[in-house]
C-alpha cells in the first residue's frame, strides 16, 4: 500500500510563504508514473482539492490558489512539493497529498498550515 508523508507546515502571518513536501514510500514503484495531488481540510469543512501534477508535469489548481501556489515534483526523490506564496487566513488547514483524484479512506497524517497575524 502506498504511503505518503507530508511535511513543511507551520504558522505564518498573512502574506507569508511556505513550501510543503510530500514523500511517497518505496512501495509506490515507479513514482514518475503517478499523478499526485495536494488537498486540504479546514476544521468543520470537507477535504478539498488544491493542486495536482501529472506524469508529464502538467499542473492543475483550484481557483482559490491559482497564481499563489505552485506544485512541482522530483521523481528522483519520490517527492512532490507545494510552494505557497501570499498566504491568506483562509488557507489555514491540514494539507494532505495522495494520488490525483483520490477519494478513498487512506490518508497520511498531513501537515498543518496556520495563517494568522
Amino acid at each position: 500500500q502506498v504511503q505518503f508523508v507530508e511535511s513543511g507546515g507551520d504558522s505564518v502571518p498573512p502574506g507569508g510563504s511556505l513550501r510543503l513536501a510530500c514523500a511517497a514510500s518505496e512501495d509506490i514503484g515507479s513514482f514518475a508514473f503517478y499523478p499526485i495531488g495536494w488537498y486540504r481540510q479546514a476544521p468543520g469543512k470537507q477535504r478539498e482539492f488544491v493542486a495536482a501534477i501529472g506524469t508529464g508535469y502538467n499542473t492543475h489548481y483550484a481557483g482559490s490558489v491559482k497564481g499563489r501556489f505552485t506544485i512541482s515534483r522530483d521523481n528522483g526523490r519520490n517527492t512532490v512539493y507545494l510552494q505557497m506564496n501570499r498566504l491568506k487566513p483562509e488557507d489555514t488547514a491540514g494539507y494532505y497529498c495522495n494520488m490525483a483524484n483520490y477519494s478513498g479512506p487512506n490518508w497520511g497524517q498531513g501537515t498543518q498550515v496556520t495563517v494568522s497575524s
